[in-house]
């Protein structure tokens, strides 16, 4: 480094100043603003991502059966729901063959699949049923629907968890009476 006869640098303040760096206020402002990025994405990711999935897949249910409820007391036809652990059915009685047939014309009856890792656990008269991985794995010739919606306004008397599998966390509980009156509750996740 050049020094004049006086002692001081011959550089120009413009070149020491480039090459001076970081003061260490600098460093402690980035590092405090990385952390609260990260900290609001954890708290975001932990606040609606498993919870909101749940509930909205539990919320289209509610909907869902509360439709066909009024549609089977409104057209006269009676409907059922198969479910599988991953996912559910439509199926809507046709009394000229005495069988469950899929509703494969009606856009919104179509079968529904659950996002990843969701999963649906259903209990009938507090007993809970064994459900089937889902449709592709069982070749199912005479649909017996677990959930029926008969067009005398009796719905099967129901409760059916919908949960992050295998079980973690909490689950969503949509309750439904003989009436058709339906409820969702939710178990095991913190008040928000």
């Amino acid at each position: 480094m050049p020094i004049s006869v006086t002692g001081t640098s011959t550089r120009s303040p413009l070149l020491r100043a480039a090459q001076r760096g970081f003061t260490l206020l600098e460093l402690l402002v980035v590092v405090a603003i990385i952390g609260i990025i990260v900290g609001a994405v954890v708290l975001s990711i932990n606040a609606v991502g498993p919870d909101r999935e749940v509930e909205q897949e539990t919320q289209r249910l509610r909907s869902m059966v509360g439709l066909l409820h009024e549609e089977a007391l409104m057209q006269s036809r009676d409907y059922g729901l198969m479910f599988t652990s991953t996912g559910y059915r439509f199926y809507v009685y046709d009394y000229k063959t005495l069988k469950w047939a899929e509703a494969a014309d009606d856009r919104l009856l179509h079968e529904r699949a659950l996002p990843k890792q969701l999963e649906l656990r259903l209990a009938l008269d507090d007993r809970e049923l064994e459900l089937l991985r889902d449709f592709e794995s069982q070749e199912i010739e005479n649909p017996e629907p677990q959930l029926l919606i008969l067009s005398s306004g009796e719905v099967t008397p129901f409760e059916l968890d919908v949960y992050r599998g295998p079980a973690v966390g909490g689950h969503f509980t949509l309750k439904g009476e003989l009436d058709g009156t339906l409820e969702v509750s939710k178990e095991g996740y913190d008040l928000r």
